[in-house]
């Protein structure tokens, strides 16, 4: 954590009325309970959550096997050229070391013949099924963060919200995070902080946030909202066209469109 930022964060993203929440509540028609997921306003995109595959590639043994065998007192002879250090070490969120590279979505639906997104599903911990099957994901790859953004795509996709907000770094904006993050039953009283979009990196490094990204991010003017859900591996940006044509075409995020989930 970065105690400069989380001073920030603490200074500039002061909790708020729970009662801001009540527009999303009725714009979604839910609860917020994993998050408040908005329909397009008018447009919408999916900003698919990063994942990175070591230099040595995929590898043919599973992350639990792989796991199991260095808990068993296996060390680097166990996939040779693969350090643990590799693969449990790091912090959450953060990039992983130089031998790993970003592995974008498109290439890995490329290479397994899996969807980005099955028709009628979105993108979570069903995706990429072969992978999945039988024991798991390799170990030469490390998926994408669920219900969290990590640092890389949240600031850029803060910078990018920043540049199609009239208002630009000064627009004021709310962040939720969904009692699950707070570890709380008090589903009444919901976790809201106040801010700017100057101040919104910041929020990734807030002491009291445990590292993750809020929920729901919106413009207090309503003009876009973001929802990343407790159980998603992707956060949907919904506000105007240019917005969305932005994100679809950035060379740093990933984004899709999803005509079931628009």
């Amino acid at each position: 954590m970065n105690e400069t930022s989380a001073a920030l964060a603490v200074a500039r993203w002061p909790l708020t009325a729970a009662g801001e929440t009540g527009w999303l509540r009725e714009l979604a028609d839910d609860d917020g309970l994993t998050g408040f997921m908005p329909p397009a306003l008018p447009d919408a995109a999916w900003v698919l959550h990063s994942m990175y595959e070591h230099e040595l590639g995929p590898t043919s043994m599973s992350y639990v096997a792989y796991q199991r065998a260095v808990l068993n007192g296996g060390g680097p002879e166990v996939i040779p050229g693969l350090d643990p250090a590799d693969v449990f070490g790091g912090t959450p969120g953060e990039p992983p070391s130089l031998r790993w590279r970003r592995l974008r979505w498109a290439e890995l639906s490329k290479r397994t013949g899996d969807p980005v997104a099955p028709e009628g599903r979105l993108p979570c911990y069903r995706s990429f099924p072969s992978l999945r099957e039988p024991s798991g994901w390799p170990v030469g790859i490390a998926g994408p963060s669920e219900g969290s953004l990590d640092r890389t795509d949240w600031n850029r996709l803060v910078d990018i919200l920043t540049e199609h907000s009239p208002q630009g770094p000064e627009t004021r904006c709310m962040a939720y995070y969904n009692p699950l993050l707070q570890r709380t039953e008090d589903f009444g009283n919901l976790h809201v902080r106040a801010g700017t979009l100057a101040d919104a990196k910041a929020l990734y490094d807030h002491p009291e946030e445990d590292g993750w990204t809020p929920s729901n991010l919106w413009a207090q003017d309503r003009s876009w909202v973001l929802c990343t859900d407790h159980d998603l591996w992707a956060t949907k940006v919904a506000g105007p066209a240019p917005l969305v044509e932005a994100l679809l075409n950035d060379t740093e995020i990933e984004a899709i469109r999803l005509a079931w989930a628009h």
